[in-house]
């Protein structure tokens, strides 16, 4: 297993799950050149295909564009396109399964919001 990386998901999702953080985080901004699939391989030391099939999964989410000759780069909008489909995500992940649960321990709506609440104040 490549430095970094977890048995839970495909490299390649984490490949494209790491690009994704930095334009989260401001390492690349629209408009900017990402690495290459070669640098990208070297760096994570895995197989420069499965690089590609991240990066294409970026492309797919119109997320990075290709420039003939020159390189890929981050899509005008990626920022959002990211957060949108990750909220949608942490929503089925977390928030549906949570929901189920409050309904099971008989905890209403005010009840389970409070309860987040406090998780968010102080952790426990």
């Amino acid at each position: 297993m490549p430095p970094g990386f977890t048995n839970e998901k495909p490299i390649f999702q984490q490949v494209a799950e790491e690009l994704e953080d930095a334009v989260l985080s401001g390492a690349f901004q629209e408009e900017e050149q990402i690495p290459s699939t070669t640098e990208i391989s070297v760096s994570y030391k895995i197989n420069p295909a499965t690089a590609l099939k991240g990066i294409n999964l970026l492309v797919e989410g119109s997320i990075v564009y290709k420039r003939r000759g020159i390189g890929m780069f981050v899509a005008p909008g990626a920022k959002q396109k990211i957060l949108e489909k990750r909220k949608q995500s942490f929503y089925r992940a977390f928030v549906i399964p949570m929901v189920r649960e409050a309904e099971k321990l008989g905890l209403g709506p005010e009840e389970t919001a409070e309860l987040m609440k406090r998780g968010f104040n102080n952790g426990n």
